[in-house]
């Protein structure tokens, strides 16, 4: 299997400064974003905690498979699955530590998290928070992800209508974070690839200002360069409003 990856990042129309944070990890197949929350610029050292922190626990682990995990496998998940969920979970427990030793500087920051890394034929997907990944297949999008979101919580529990979607008060508020609590539940899933399939992880700076529509077509437009695939995504969020920062990283799967 032989991978084409890109990403980016962007402060967007209207902020002072870029909290997002990713990271392209190839040596381990794996790829990381994180949109940060917090005064001071505190977002920003949150994300960057958050993408280091999981980087480097696949790079130890992959060096000695013995080392000793700071988590208990749980039961029902796959090694691979569980190494996931634990360099999640180790990024919180950091996040959360460094606000606590300095509240002054870093109290009540947090970031959301969503890491992709490939092991075999197998895609595995870990997130906390609201950002997302999508997979395009063929002309079809699919969100791989389910939003730990206010939003979301209301979508399950009611049939809302589209204009009541639009219309919600409380859309950026997130019912699950990195960094808030000692500990965090780290949503886990996995699946097959196909042959050219597109998988996208962004932030909400995208999803907040362009819908799936949108980004569906850009996908499918420009898939063959990945690197101005991305750009133009981000350049119909600025155009849109562009409020938030905005982060994309792509990954194509080409089966041999």
């Amino acid at each position: 299997m032989k991978l084409r990856y890109a990403g980016n990042t962007h402060v967007g129309m209207k902020r002072g400064h870029n909290e997002d944070n990713l990271r392209l990890v190839p040596e381990e197949n794996l790829y990381i974003v994180a949109d940060g929350m917090g005064g001071h610029a505190s977002g920003e050292v949150a994300s960057q905690l958050a993408v280091d922190t999981i980087a480097e626990f696949f790079q130890e682990t992959s060096k000695d498979e013995d080392l000793t995990w700071p988590y208990k496998m749980e039961k029902g998940r796959t090694y691979e699955e569980n190494r996931l969920g634990a360099s999640i979970k180790l990024a919180n427990l950091r996040i959360f530590e460094t606000a606590k030793n300095d509240p002054s500087k870093h109290h009540g920051m947090g970031t959301t998290v969503v890491a992709l890394c490939i092991c075999g034929e197998t895609i595995y997907v870990g997130h906390v928070g609201d950002s997302r990944v999508y997979r395009l297949r063929g002309e079809e999008l699919h969100q791989v992800t389910e939003d730990h979101s206010l939003l979301n919580d209301y979508i399950k529990m009611k049939d809302l209508t589209e204009e009541e979607i639009e219309n919600f008060p409380h859309k950026n508020v997130i019912v699950r974070a990195l960094g808030m609590k000692e500990t965090v539940q780290v949503d886990v899933c996995h699946e097959e690839p196909q042959h050219k399939d597109l998988y996208l992880l962004c932030s909400d700076g995208l999803n907040g200002m362009i819908n799936d529509k949108t980004i569906r077509q850009i996908m499918v437009d420009n898939r063959d360069n990945l690197e101005v695939c991305i750009d133009k995504l981000i350049e119909a969020a600025n155009n849109n409003g562009g409020t938030d920062n905005t982060t994309c990283v792509m990954v194509e799967v080409l089966k041999e």
